[in-house]
């Protein structure tokens, strides 16, 4: 298992490498001066000039590029050309609560979509059937934004049950930060989990179909006991597997999800980033997501390895 670990990391630094390298290079093509955009049209060329050789834009770009990972590598994002803060302080606050968001929607994925998967199998031709059918086409159809706006119309304009948006943290207040997450966290999972689901029924009747079933049965095992003990064990760790790259469409999905009900997480703060052009910060986050998309899947691909031996033993 170790060896399969070393195996990974060097492709998984070569692309945070790679990354970094083009989130960089993207930012200098935008038109104009940050500073400029930041001072506004009637700074004077000495204020504008003034300000870049504070932020060290003055210098050569490989410089800044380098001055900027190894920034990042020690912990410091840099400081705001807007707001004039350090970045490490406008992000803290806001990374509890994607985090606190984003367990939620994957808590809620691998649950909808392990009960979406089974039903799938199980249900043949019966009415829940029909309902696991008609769910996964809207939930597959649906965008998250529609399904986020849909939520709030039925549940906080029109019964009024749960509350539209805005959030409390959930460890300091379980009731109120419970009734604030439910509404994003479903939204955010709803498609991820339908995915899941799919997947893990097709898993499931590939290893059902398999011979050395056909023994068990043979030997008198019920239908249950041949689905989860023999084919769910056997489907886990290729399901396992889209589960970590649906982690990447929900970091993704959180941006959006988080305008929708006013949810201060980094998505929010994005979004706010990319409206004052504040390039450094937006440049922080991006890379940063980045960074945790290749992380989750190294997880995922290891968690892979773990269940099947066979994987960690082709390295």
């Amino acid at each position: 298992m170790l060896r399969y670990t070393l195996s990974r990391l060097p492709t998984a630094v070569l692309t945070c490498l790679v990354a970094s390298l083009g989130i960089f290079w993207l930012v200098q093509l935008l038109p104009g001066s940050p500073v400029a955009m930041v001072l506004g049209e009637q700074a004077t060329p000495e204020a504008v000039a003034a300000l870049e050789a504070e932020a060290g834009l003055d210098r050569p770009l490989v410089v800044q590029y380098f001055d900027w990972i190894g920034g990042l590598l020690t912990g410091d994002l840099g400081v705001s050309y807007v707001s004039r803060v350090p970045i490490g302080d406008l992000i803290g606050p806001a990374v509890g609560a994607t985090l606190e968001l984003a367990l939620a929607s994957l808590l809620l994925t691998i649950l909808m979509g392990f009960a979406l998967g089974i039903t799938g199998v199980v249900a043949r031709r019966r009415p829940a059937a029909v309902a696991y059918r008609l769910f996964s086409a809207l939930g597959f159809g649906v965008p998250e934004y529609v399904v986020g706006v849909m939520l709030v119309f039925v549940f906080a304009v029109t019964l009024r049950v749960l509350p539209a948006g805005g959030r409390t943290p959930i460890l300091e207040d379980p009731g109120a930060g419970f009734q604030q997450l439910l509404l994003p966290a479903i939204a955010l999972s709803v498609h991820s989990a339908v995915v899941v689901g799919r997947f893990l029924e097709t898993a499931l009747n590939q290893q059902l179909d398999e011979e050395y079933l056909d023994t068990a049965r043979a030997k008198g095992a019920s239908r249950r006991r041949v689905l989860w003990r023999h084919a769910l064990p056997n489907a886990l760790p290729s399901v396992v597997t889209v589960i970590g790259l649906r982690i990447g469409h929900l970091l993704g999905g959180v941006v959006v999800i988080e305008t929708i009900f006013a949810w201060p997480g980094l998505g929010t703060v994005l979004v706010n980033a990319v409206s004052a052009r504040d390039y450094l910060l937006v440049q922080d986050l991006v890379l940063i997501s980045v960074v945790v998309f290749i992380a989750v899947q190294v997880a995922s691909d290891l968690a892979h390895a773990a269940l099947d031996p066979r994987v960690r033993l082709e390295v």
